[in-house]
């Protein structure tokens, strides 16, 4: 039987990049990922019952973004502020409390985690995480091998219990295998792979 966990004060829950950009039908759409918007929305509610810290992150990019292809970058333009395909998902549930973090909005700067993402008041992710007092980040959304992973890496880094949502998170899969490697480095660095079943209701 899987290891049940209950949600208490000191968890935060993190949801990356669940943009239109990166759903089927974005400019860098991922076939599949929207199968994960389901228990992404099972784990904001689960979160938003018991009051407890949500922060959602985004791509926030200005036109002639350095990732941008057609400036010499891998990807092509994707998530430009303010259009609608860098909007979260209209199936997403985003609670009246939940705090918007915005990422990789200079020009000149690639910015694959979310850590250091900031609110329009300035407020980075990291301060807000201390400021609420988190122990242990709950994290999903996409991708897997990109944003997720870069974004977990730096919240271990900094000392920080990460759980990973294994079945709320979603690969780019560029080379064939880069998710299953990703969730590979995360879990060696110690993150704890688990399900959005095994919260409690």
């Amino acid at each position: 039987m899987d290891k049940r966990y209950a949600l208490q004060e000191g968890d935060a829950l993190v949801i990356v990049d669940m943009q239109n950009c990166f759903l089927p039908g974005g400019t860098l759409g991922i076939n599949g990922s929207d199968r994960i918007i389901p228990p992404v929305n099972r784990t904001i509610e689960a979160f938003a019952k018991r009051e407890l810290p949500i922060a959602l992150s985004r791509d926030w990019h200005p036109p002639g973004h350095i990732s941008f292809a057609e400036q010499g970058g891998p990807w092509p333009v994707h998530g430009v502020a303010g259009t609608v395909d860098a909007a979260f998902s209209p199936e997403l549930i985003i609670p009246g409390g939940a705090v918007v973090f915005s990422k990789a909005t200079d020009r000149d700067h690639e910015e694959y985690s979310a850590f250091l993402a900031k609110t329009e008041n300035g407020m980075t992710l990291r301060s807000w995480l201390g400021e609420n007092a988190v122990q242990r980040i709950w994290i999903g959304g996409l991708a897997t091998d990109y944003c997720v992973l870069n974004t977990a890496l730096d919240m271990l880094r900094a000392g920080y219990r990460v759980m990973v949502l294994i079945d709320a998170v979603f690969a780019v899969d560029v080379k064939d295998g880069d998710g299953e490697r990703a969730i590979v480095e995360m879990a060696a660095r110690g993150a704890e792979m688990v399900t959005t079943g095994q919260i409690e209701a």
